[in-house]
């Protein structure tokens, strides 16, 4: 099982504010624009590796071999085979009473036994009322109790990455039991004995595995959008200051490629003082990223600990942890 340090995810609109406000003389002549600052940010985060990605847990259920990923989907973390468990339904200790009838409903006003009514007097039975008869109008009231089902899956085994061949009208036998692997529908077939039963391959946003049918827990590195569509970024500081020097950057570089009333020598000595910054705090970003947490050391601290228990006696343990 993976431990892994969960960042909060903002929009970049704020440093791209910054920028432009700080830039402004070079943004309202028409000088440069923001088109491509959102490029520029995709930079710093591929820069800086997947560890400024969301890790995000996915549910996949493979039918035929392929289970088809998330449209964010970027790279997988881990990828656990699950076990399905049936444990039935219960009965909620809830329930609710409504006038209209529905599964699991029992009618308790006018109750009726067998399907007759038990209301009394439902019909006027007095001879004097001159063969009009008054029917009793009785408004109904189901009480509904919900049946909850029990199911649930859990981690079976970790799957491995292999390369699982999807070529499709493949005119080699490999082995006699080559049709006891079947067939990827609208895909191609899986080559018998390119990986083994428990690997896992990425094939045009699809998850293929070496089993027909199956459910899968991926933990996977997405791409994260706001809703003005430009790509979220972890909230640290160190990494926030990088992609702004580094946006500052490329700005004076695209600057330096135009014909501007300063001269080449004074644009060319902002940009390489802004590439310098961009540099140190990449540096600094990427050390905060690599950097450990309080509970990640905790468990460095157990896992040295125990690294010399495969060559203990079974007698019995001289040390304490």
């Amino acid at each position: 099982m993976a431990y892994f340090y969960k960042y909060n995810f903002i929009s970049p609109e704020p440093i791209y504010a910054i920028i432009k406000e700080e830039l402004k003389s070079y943004f309202d002549t028409g000088a440069v624009d923001d088109l491509l600052f959102p490029v520029y940010t995709n930079k710093c985060l591929e820069k800086l590796g997947r560890g400024s990605k969301p890790i995000v847990p996915v549910v996949l259920f493979v039918e035929d071999f392929v289970a088809r990923l998330p449209d964010n989907f970027y790279a997988v973390r881990e990828a656990w085979y699950c076990t399905w468990t049936d444990g039935g339904t219960y009965r909620s200790p809830n329930a609710y009473y409504t006038q209209t009838s529905d599964l699991n409903t029992i009618q308790v006003s006018p109750l009726t036994v067998g399907g007759v009514p038990t209301c009394n007097n439902p019909i006027c039975e007095d001879p004097d009322c001159g063969g009009e008869c008054l029917v009793q109008v009785v408004q109904a009231v189901y009480k509904t109790v919900e049946e909850l089902p029990r199911n649930s899956f859990k981690r079976s085994f970790l799957l491995k990455p292999g390369a699982i061949s999807m070529e499709e009208n493949c005119d080699y036998s490999y082995n006699e039991t080559s049709d006891l692997y079947g067939s990827l529908s609208n895909v191609g077939t899986p080559v018998p004995h390119s990986g083994d039963f428990d690997s896992f391959d990425i094939h045009d946003n699809k998850f293929v595995t070496t089993f027909r049918n199956g459910i899968v827990e991926v933990l996977m590195y997405a791409d994260n959008f706001d809703n003005l569509g430009s790509q979220m970024i972890p909230d640290n500081y160190r990494i926030r200051e990088f992609i702004e020097a580094f946006i500052k950057y490329k700005v004076f570089e695209t600057l330096t490629n135009q014909v501007n009333d300063e001269t080449f020598n004074q644009l060319q000595q902002k940009m390489l003082l802004y590439k310098q910054m961009a540099d140190e705090a990449y540096i600094l970003a990427e050390s905060e990223i690599k950097k450990q947490t309080a509970y990640e050391k905790q468990r460095r601290i157990r896992k040295n600990l125990k690294r010399f228990d495969k060559y203990e006696l079974p007698s019995g343990r001289n040390r304490y942890d």
